[in-house]
Parts: structure tokens; C-alpha cells; sequence
């Protein structure tokens, strides 16, 4: 009976570790987005030249996130993601000290690829606390990387608002952050491979269920992309809204998302994960409408909630699901990843592309077309309602030992 109050305290020691992770790795891309103009200033680039590194993130990310597994079956979950948080959080600092366009995609690759590799190792880590838990609690630790990326966002925003140097500026974060991600990884889950387990190829192509699994995913972040990227200029170019009013629209978006994920793990517990995504699209794709259709700025900032809150929980359910499609975990949430990560790459460049032809009101068409995916394609997540194993409750509370 001790041992098993023992792991109890374990796993929700670790559980709220990992929540840590999500929220320092989110800070470092807050702490790095609203810095990105003294960026452009320092690296004398151009607005289109900009947009090009901006690409290399998603590049670095998609060609590194498969050799995770590979690096957590060498070193163990624990150890590798103490590793990998340390080189993302470090890495802050890499674009601020480019000094020209070629050094600039240079560090961004970088950037994205310990972000990636990163990123598969905490979301690994947390879909086995989920398991052990045997319930959800990945859309929570999403809701708490967003809630970083808001904290990283403030402070830039503080310190772009004071005229502070970037390189200085994120010096000082990434060694907060690297401390803190750091101080968090010794509570988490020491996962060690199984003996007789054989290591996986250092580069891995996602299994087939992944890929399926992905395909909901890229449709949540197409749309979370475009909403991120073009809502402000919707507002402003086809609505005649204020700037203000505008930049307020992609705030009340943000905020919705991380409000929905913190709150969405008691309503998948409740209905299950894929109702609960059929219902988010359903909420998608009503906010894909009243965005198309919209003739005032409240309509359209409605639509772009309920767009918000309708896709929120779909990334974190796609992990979750990909964490029990195998016998590789990490190697099924790297495939996940790799299509989200694909995904915004291409949205925001898409819907420009289809603004340019025709309007950014068709882009929006699209967006809500794709937002029927989640309703048709939700089966897909089923797994990630099965074999949650429960820890069973004491009979009594029995002392045992201590951590």
C-alpha cells in the first residue's frame, strides 16, 4: 500500500514537472516572437528576406525531431530532455547575435531543431504521466506552454517598450529559463529503455498511424496558423478595422486557445477525446463562417473565437493519441509533430498566396473547409481514450516512505 501512495506522489510530482517544461519551452518563443523587428534591424534584412529565415524554425524542426527517440533511448527521458530544454532555452540567444541573413537562417535552423527535439521528449514524458494518471491532462500542459508564451511575451514586449538590446535581453532570459527547465527536468519521469529493447533507427520515418493522426492535427494548426497571422490584417484590410482593434482580435484568439486547453482536459475525461474533437470542429467551422460572412469587426472577432476555442484541444489529443498508436512513442508524436509543424509552415504563406489570387475571405473559405476535417476525420484520435491503466486509491492512507 505505501508503494503505491510512493508512486502516486511520484506521478503527480512529475506531472506538474512536466507542466514546467511546457511552460518554459513556451516562454522561449514568446521571449523570442516579440523581439523579432530588433532582430530584422540588427540583421539588415529585408521584409522578404525576413520571411525566409523565418521559414528555417520550421525547416530545423522537421529534420531533427525525428532523431528524439533516438536520443531518449540512449540517454533515458529523464536525461534527454534535461539535455535538449537546456540547448532550446540556450539557443534564445543564437538569432539576436546574427549579424546578417546567412547567420540569421543559421541560427534559426538551429533554433527550431533543439525546439523540435525538445518538444517530442516533454510531449513523450507527458502522455506517460497521462497513462499513469488515467486521465487527461494533455491539453493542460499545452494551455500551460501557452500560458509561458504569453509570460516570454510580456516581458519582451517590457523590454522592447524600455529600448533594451535583445542580445542582453535574451541572455538574461535564456539563463532564467535554462535554470528553471533545467530545475524542473530532475522531477520528471526517469524512463530507462527495457533491456532487451532494440534502439530505434536515428532517423525514422512515422508510422502509418501517425500520419493519419497527423492529417487532424495539420488541419487545427492550418487554421491556428492563419488565425495567428492574418486575423489582425483581416480585421484591418477587408473590415476597415483600427489597428488596435485589429491586434486586439489576435490577442482575444491567443487567449481563447490557452484559456480552452487549460480548461479542456476535464471536458475530454467527460465525453472522450474524439467527441470532444467532432465538437470542436463543429465550433471551427462555425467560426470559419461568421469570419467569411462577416460584414462588421464583432462578427469577425466572434468567429475567430469560436474558431479559437473550437481547435484548441485537437494538437494536444493528436500527441496523446500518437504516444499509444505503437510501440514507439516517441517516434509516432515525432511523425505528429513533424505534419504540425509542416502545417504552420505552409498556412500563413498559403493564405497570402490565395489573398494575392483572389481574397484573404476565399483563404478563410479554405480554412473552414478544412476545419470540417476534424469533424470527419476525428476517429482517427480514437486511441487516445484506450488503455489508460488507473492507479488504484488506497484503502486507507498508509505513510510510506518519502521522496
Amino acid at each position: 500500500m505505501g508503494a503505491v501512495i510512493y508512486e502516486q506522489r511520484e506521478v503527480k510530482r512529475a506531472r506538474y514537472a512536466v507542466a514546467a517544461v511546457f511552460a518554459v519551452h513556451g516562454a522561449v518563443t514568446g521571449s523570442f516572437a516579440t523581439r523579432v523587428p530588433w532582430v530584422q534591424d540588427h540583421a539588415s534584412v529585408s521584409a522578404g528576406q525576413l520571411g525566409l529565415a523565418l521559414a528555417f524554425p520550421a525547416l530545423g524542426a522537421s529534420l531533427a525531431m525525428p532523431l528524439a527517440g533516438s536520443v531518449t533511448h540512449r540517454f533515458g527521458a529523464r536525461n534527454a530532455l534535461r539535455g535538449l530544454i537546456a540547448l532550446w532555452t540556450l539557443a534564445l540567444v543564437l538569432p539576436s547575435l546574427a549579424p546578417n541573413l546567412l547567420t540569421l537562417c543559421v541560427a534559426l535552423f538551429i533554433y527550431g531543431a533543439t525546439a523540435g527535439m525538445a518538444d517530442v521528449a516533454m510531449n513523450a514524458l507527458g502522455v506517460e504521466v497521462e497513462n499513469r494518471l488515467g486521465r487527461s491532462i494533455m491539453s493542460g500542459l499545452h494551455g500551460m506552454w501557452s500560458a509561458g508564451a504569453l509570460i516570454g511575451s510580456a516581458a519582451g514586449t517590457l523590454a522592447a517598450h524600455l529600448g533594451a538590446d535583445a542580445r542582453l535581453h535574451h541572455l538574461l532570459a535564456a539563463g532564467i529559463l535554462t535554470v528553471l527547465g533545467v530545475g524542473a527536468c530532475s522531477w520528471v519521469l526517469d524512463l530507462q529503455p527495457a533491456e532487451d529493447e532494440d534502439p530505434p533507427p536515428r532517423f525514422a520515418l512515422p508510422p502509418r498511424s501517425a500520419l493519419l493522426i497527423g492529417a487532424v492535427g495539420f488541419c487545427a494548426v492550418f487554421a491556428e496558423g492563419a488565425s495567428l497571422d492574418w486575423s489582425a490584417v483581416y480585421l484591418r484590410d477587408r473590415l476597415e478595422s483600427s489597428a488596435g482593434l485589429a491586434a486586439a482580435c489576435t490577442t482575444g484568439f491567443t487567449l481563447t486557445m490557452a484559456v480552452a486547453r487549460i480548461a479542456g482536459d476535464r471536458v475530454v475525461d467527460r465525453f472522450g477525446s474524439v467527441a470532444t474533437v467532432r465538437a470542436g470542429g463543429v465550433l471551427a467551422v462555425l467560426g470559419g463562417l461568421l469570419v467569411v460572412v462577416a460584414g462588421h469587426p464583432a462578427v469577425a472577432m466572434a468567429g475567430f473565437a469560436l474558431m479559437g476555442l473550437g481547435i484548441a484541444v485537437v494538437v494536444p489529443l493528436c500527441f496523446a493519441a500518437a504516444g499509444r498508436s505503437g510501440p514507439n512513442p516517441s517516434q509516432a508524436i515525432a511523425g505528429v509533430a513533424t505534419i504540425t509543424y509542416t502545417s504552420g509552415l505552409v498556412a500563413p504563406s498559403a493564405i497570402g498566396g490565395i489573398a494575392q489570387a483572389t481574397s484573404l475571405m476565399v483563404s478563410f473559405g479554405l480554412v473552414t473547409l478544412l476545419a470540417c476535417g476534424l469533424v470527419v476525420f476525428a476517429g482517427v484520435l480514437r486511441s487516445a481514450d484506450r488503455d489508460r491503466p488507473k492507479l488504484s486509491p488506497p484503502a486507507e492512507a498508509v505513510p510510506g516512505p518519502r521522496s
